[in-house]
C-alpha cells in the first residue's frame, strides 16, 4: 500500500521530509512512526497505518511534498514480494530538535545520502565520500562532515615528508566565506506566513508608552508572599479586559461575506523565540483564568515551545497575539506582524527607567515601557486602537485595577 503524507494540522497543505525513522526491508507495527515530516507549525512523525514491510521510499529527506502525496511503499506479511525474512528492527530513535541535532543509529544504504554542495566539497577535496560517516539525519553527509574528515587527515602521520607534502597539496582549505542555510522548514513557513500577511493586511501600527512602576512594585510584593508571577501575565489578563471592551480587535475579516466575525473567547498567542524559529503557542479562554492561572500555562507552553513538544492543538485556534521582546533589550520599538487572519498584535519592549514630569509638574523617575500594537486598518481605526492602549495602560499603571475588574 502506499502511505501518503495526510494533513496533521490546520490548514497544513505541504511538508518538508526530515528523515526517515525505517529504512526498506525493515519490519514495522501499526503505528510505528516511519517518517519525521517538518510542517509550518511543528516537526510530527506519521506512523504506519498498519503492519507490514517496508518496500521503499518514493521522496527523499530534504523534499518538500504536497498532502496526499505518497511518501513510501509498505508491504502487508504475505504480500507478494513481501520478504519477512528480510524484516530487521526498527532503528532506535532519539530527538533532540532544539539543538538541531538529530541522533539515529547511523544508516548506509546503497545510496549515499548528501546534498550536490556537499558531494562537490569531497570531489574538489579529493574525498571518497562513500568512506565518510554521515551525521545528519538518517545519516545524510553533511558539510561539516566532510571537513572534520579532511582534518583528520591532515593530522593524520605521514610516512615521510614527501608524503605529508602531497597531502597537503591534495588537500583544499574549506571556503570559510561561503555558508548556505537551507531555507525551508520552520524558517520558510515563517516566510510565507510573514508574507501572506503583509500583502493581505494593511498594517497600521500605534505606539504607546506605559508607566510600570507600581506594577514593578506589586510584583516585589508578591514575591514576598513567595508568589513570583511575570509581567506578562498581568499584560495577558489586563488585555483581555480590554478586548472585552473593545472586540474588534479579537476578530477575523472574511471579505468575501462582507462580515467581520467577532470571537466570544480570548486565546492569546506567544510568540516564543526559539532555535528553531519562531513559534507561537496559544493559551486559551484567558477571559476566564487568573493571573496565577495564566503565569503557569504560559510558564508550560513557553518550555514546551523551545523543547519542540508543542502539539497542534496547543498553537492553534489563536483570536490575537503578543510577543515580548523587553527581555531581549534595546528596543525603543517595532512594527509587528499580525498573525494572519487575526485582527491584531501587541509587543512589549524594554522598561527602562526614566524622568518624567507629573501633573503637578514634578519630575521624578518612573519605570517606562513601550508597546507597539499593530492592527487591520480594514477593520478598525487608529482612534479606537488609542483607546484600546489607554485602557491597557490605565489597567497596568494601576495594576491593583486588575482584581476590580475579575471579580
Amino acid at each position: 500500500m502506499e502511505v501518503k503524507l495526510h494533513d496533521i494540522g490546520e490548514g497544513m497543505t505541504e511538508a518538508d521530509i526530515n528523515c526517515f525513522l525505517v529504512k526498506p526491508g525493515d519490519a514495522v507495527k501499526a503505528d510505528d512512526p516511519l517518517v519525521e515530516v517538518q510542517t509550518d507549525k511543528m516537526t510530527a512523525e506519521i506512523p504506519a497505518p498498519k503492519a507490514g514491510i517496508i518496500k521503499e521510499f518514493t521522496v527523499q529527506p530534504g523534499d518538500t511534498v504536497k498532502v496526499g502525496s505518497t511518501i513510501l511503499i509498505l508491504e502487508s506479511a504475505g504480500e507478494e514480494g513481501a520478504e519477512k525474512e528480510n524484516a530487521v528492527s526498527i532503528p532506535v530513535y532519539t530527538h533532540s530538535p532544539q539543538k538541531q541535532n538529530h541522533s539515529f543509529v547511523a544508516f548506509k544504504g546503497n545510496r549515499v545520502l548528501a546534498s550536490p554542495f556537499t558531494r562537490k566539497i569531497a570531489r574538489d577535496n579529493d574525498i571518497d565520500i562513500e568512506k565518510i560517516i554521515g551525521t545528519g539525519p538518517a545519516g545524510r553527509i553533511l558539510d561539516e562532515d566532510i571537513y572534520q574528515y579532511i582534518a583528520s587527515l591532515q593530522t593524520k602521520p605521514a610516512h615521510d615528508e614527501q608524503e605529508q607534502a602531497t597531502l597537503n597539496e591534495n588537500i583544499k582549505s574549506p571556503p570559510a566565506e561561503k555558508e548556505i542555510i537551507p531555507f525551508r522548514g520552520r524558517r520558510k513557513q515563517i516566510a510565507r506566513k510573514m508574507a501572506q500577511s503583509l500583502f493581505t493586511i494593511p498594517h497600521c501600527t500605534h505606539f504607546e508608552e506605559i508607566d510600570v512602576t507600581e506594577l514593578i512594585a506589586f510584583r516585589k510584593e508578591l514575591k514576598l508572599l513567595n508568589l513570583n508571577i511575570s509581567a506578562t501575565a498581568f499584560f495577558l489578563k489586563a488585555l483581555s479586559i480590554c478586548l472585552k471592551e473593545f472586540p474588534v480587535f479579537n476578530a477575523v475579516l472574511h471579505e468575501e461575506k462582507e462580515e467581520i466575525h467577532l470571537a466570544g473567547e480570548h486565546h492569546i498567542g506567544i510568540a516564543v523565540d526559539t532555535d528553531e524559529g519562531l513559534i507561537v503557542p496559544v493559551i486559551k479562554h484567558v477571559e476566564n483564568k487568573t493571573i496565577r492561572e495564566i503565569h503557569a500555562e504560559m510558564k508550560n507552553l513557553t518550555e514546551k515551545a523551545v523543547e519542540n513538544k508543542l502539539t497542534v492543538k496547543e498553537i492553534s485556534e489563536g483570536t490575537f497575539t503578543i510577543s515580548n521582546v523587553g527581555p531581549l533589550g534595546g528596543s525603543f520599538g517595532a512594527t509587528p506582524i499580525i498573525q494572519h487572519p487575526q485582527t491584531a498584535l501587541v509587543s512589549f519592549h524594554k522598561t527602562k527607567k526614566m524622568p518624567v514630569v507629573t501633573d503637578d509638574d514634578q519630575i521624578v523617575i518612573r519605570s517606562m515601557m513601550n508597546i507597539s500594537m499593530s492592527f487591520d486598518h480594514r477593520v478598525a481605526d487608529g482612534a479606537t486602537a488609542v483607546r484600546f492602549t489607554n485602557r491597557f495602560a490605565e489597567l497596568i499603571k494601576n495594576p491593583k485595577m486588575l482584581v476590580l475588574e475579575m471579580v
